[in-house]
């Protein structure tokens, strides 16, 4: 068993009406010493009362759940002598009622994309079934009830071994791989 701690905090400002208009962005600390400007979402309430540039809770949800299905995926790729050298998720969240007529974030895409180096580079079903075992092992996706869909961008890189420009070489003779 492991504790997770965040400290949220937020303060009227003294020069805000007593109404209900007034802003809603908040700090969010983390038990590491991070710190994040949080607001409600724009879409939930206009501005002044949040602001568009402050994290989300929503927003950090999406990102929460991306981060959780990435760190398990590399781990499981390095595990099986993939080396993936870049790794990008355009992740959204859809929020709408749920079966209980309840504003909810119904369902989250994750749309990864990983970039490999070295001499194994996995088949597009060796990713598809990465993804998969990241999804099932994934702790923030076994503790929601949010659907979440995974929709890999799989495509092949230039190069002999399908490598993406962007990856380092992983020759010892230091020349292009």
């Amino acid at each position: 068993m492991s504790e997770h701690l965040a400290t949220v905090a937020w303060k009227r400002e003294e020069t805000e009406p007593d109404g209900e208009r007034f802003s809603r962005a908040h700090v969010w600390e983390f038990d590491g010493g991070a710190c994040m400007a949080a607001s409600p979402s724009p879409h939930v309430l206009p501005p002044p009362m949040s602001v568009a540039a402050n994290v989300d809770p929503e927003e950090a949800f999406v990102a929460a759940l991306a981060s959780c299905h990435m760190l398990f995926f590399l781990s499981l790729a390095a595990r099986r002598g993939f080396a993936v050298c870049e790794y990008v998720d355009h992740a959204s969240g859809r929020m709408e009622r749920n079966e209980d007529r309840k504003m909810a974030v119904t369902q989250v895409t994750l749309r990864p994309h990983a970039a490999f180096s070295g001499e194994r580079i996995p088949t597009p079903e060796e990713i598809e079934a990465l993804h998969h075992a990241a999804h099932e092992r994934c702790f923030l996706a076994n503790s929601v009830r949010t659907r979440i869909v995974t929709d890999i961008a799989w495509t092949p890189f230039p190069g002999e071994r399908r490598r993406s420009p962007s990856c380092p070489s992983t020759s010892r003779s230091g020349g292009a791989g």
